[in-house]
């Protein structure tokens, strides 16, 4: 099965209260389904990395094989892709995480988008943190 999974993250204030968000949509473009994460009091890149962790594990489960993964965060796709290390010993372990994780699709496709593109995730954020207030 293939799906395309949309994630992203953000926090008001940096760090400060701190959401994820994905969407992942079938071949067709159906929703699957919708992942909202409140994350308490964290960095935007911290939830910019559950939100991609979120996304994968829930495709996982619904017995995705093929996912192709948009992301508004270049910095995560640039990470992803080895073109940038990653560094802060609190964004290691969750990039770690998502190498395992797509390691076990049996193919991936991740790119940067803009943020007028990935408006679905952005929303889930928006509607966690506001809910949250």
């Amino acid at each position: 099965m293939k799906a395309t999974l949309y994630a992203d993250g953000g926090s008001r204030g940096n760090p400060g209260p701190a959401a994820s968000g994905a969407v992942l949509y079938d071949e067709d473009g159906e929703v699957l389904e919708e992942i909202g994460t409140f994350l308490g009091v964290t960095t935007n890149n911290v939830a910019e990395w559950t939100a991609l962790l979120e996304g994968l594990k829930a495709a996982l489960a619904r017995g995705v094989d093929e996912i192709a993964v948009r992301l508004d965060s270049e910095l995560v796709v640039k990470q992803l892709s080895g073109a940038y290390r990653v560094k802060h010993p609190g964004l290691i372990p969750l990039h770690a995480e998502a190498k395992v994780l797509l390691r076990k699709f049996a193919r991936h496709d991740i790119r940067h988008v803009r943020r007028k593109e990935n408006t679905a995730a952005d929303a889930v954020v928006n509607q966690v943190l506001d809910a949250h207030r």
